[in-house]
């Protein structure tokens, strides 16, 4: 693919979520990702659903593996050492997701690899930091969204926290680190070295903590979980309506007298008035507002609401979401030949950038590579490095 970090080699030693995650976030961006597994394969290739005529390819996997090369190599074998430094001599960025001195202890410490190649950027993904008194604990994603409080800030009381649905932790790493590393990439352009970046599984949930964070550290206030409605604003949250659930966001005045109307309540009475007021009286206001929603099915309500500019919605399930034509139209699902299952389509990246019908880079949507057979390209990497090293001074 082509993309804003065209030219840019990845070396991706990590597995799972992740690390993957974030790989495959800098291949939607036209980086040249090699995929080094472990001869038995990325974990991940174990974990169902599984589609194919053996039922053997994990649909886990291919969630985060577009656009990468897979190689086969034994990190305990001197001969797999050999190659990986030859790799990282080519590349511009690793990516791993060890638990804290793995590396070290597989002859690769930061040190070494910034001999090998000072302009290396590093990133270093683990579960709870890498020092700290826990830094060496292994992580996971529920483990973390427990520790990391948001377990505490979900589910419909805060005596049943939940997990998030999906591997929040796991994907929010991903997310920051993809960011961590097109800076450090960005600054090398002036200082001419790389640097190593790092996050965790424990940081991706307390930096989006935001405003229960702050309700805490300034208000002294500890957020419980909610439900399905917004712990400051009211209303905002899922509502029952005749045949089932739908969203309404009232987030200022404005919008809440435009609900009031639609529903017949009087917008100025003293408890509902302004927002304090009918956050305090949040379950009264509920009740009122579903008793006269229950008049009318979802479409009327959301028609309705549209209509005078209320945000809101329905609540989709994920075939829903897949058939959307808005979720398409954004190039939120992407179709690639895969070499055993044919086209296939998959979840798309979040990015789209202005100018994707000039100068080669696809549109959204297009050009993206399958995620790859195990070691697939192991004969492909070796001859794209033998080049490089002979081009290389």
């Amino acid at each position: 693919m082509q993309g804003p970090l065209s030219g840019i080699v990845v070396l991706d030693l990590s597995r799972a979520l992740a690390g993957p995650h974030c790989t495959q976030m800098l291949g939607d961006l036209g980086a040249h990702v090699i995929k080094v597994e472990h001869p038995a394969g990325d974990e991940s290739r174990e974990w169902g659903p599984f589609v194919g005529p053996d039922h053997a390819i994990s649909t886990y996997f291919l969630a985060a593996n577009r656009n990468k090369r897979s190689i086969t190599v034994d990190l305990k074998s001197g001969e797999g050492r050999a190659l990986v430094e030859r790799l990282v001599r080519q590349s511009d960025v690793l990516v791993e997701n060890f638990r804290t001195g793995v590396l070290d202890r597989l002859g690769f410490p930061v040190e070494r690899l910034h001999t090998i190649n000072p302009r290396l950027v590093i990133l270093s993904i683990t579960g709870f930091g890498h020092d700290g008194p826990e830094g060496g604990r292994p992580g996971y994603d529920q483990i973390a969204q427990g520790e990391a409080g948001l377990m505490s800030l979900t589910g419909p009381s805060p005596d049943e926290p939940y997990r998030v649905g999906t591997s929040i932790a796991d994907l929010l790493a991903g997310i920051h680190g993809a960011y961590g590393v097109v800076a450090a990439l960005y600054e090398r352009e002036r200082t001419g070295r790389g640097r190593v970046v790092r996050t965790s599984l424990l940081a991706s949930i307390v930096g989006v903590h935001s405003y229960h964070g702050t309700a805490w550290t300034v208000a002294g206030t500890v957020p419980r979980a909610g439900g399905n409605h917004h712990t400051s604003i009211a209303p905002y949250g899922a509502f029952t309506c005749a045949d089932g659930m739908i969203q309404i966001a009232a987030a200022n005045d404005g919008q809440w007298r435009k609900v009031a109307q639609l529903l017949d309540i009087d917008p100025e009475m003293p408890k509902y008035a302004t927002n304090r007021d009918r956050f305090a009286h949040r379950e009264e206001l509920i009740a009122e507002m579903e008793k006269a929603l229950a008049a009318h099915d979802r479409e009327h309500w959301l028609a309705a609401l549209h209509e005078v500019g209320v945000p809101s919605g329905a609540i989709r399930s994920i075939d829903e979401v897949y058939a959307w034509d808005q979720v398409r139209s954004q190039g939120l699902v992407v179709t690639v030949d895969h070499p055993v299952l044919g086209p296939i389509e998959l979840p798309g990246p979040p990015l789209r950038f202005d100018r994707d019908d000039q100068a080669g880079t696809p549109a959204a949507g297009e050009g993206h590579a399958a995620p790859p057979a195990l070691g697939q390209d192991n004969d492909a990497v070796l001859d794209w490095l033998a080049e490089r090293e002979r081009r290389s001074p």
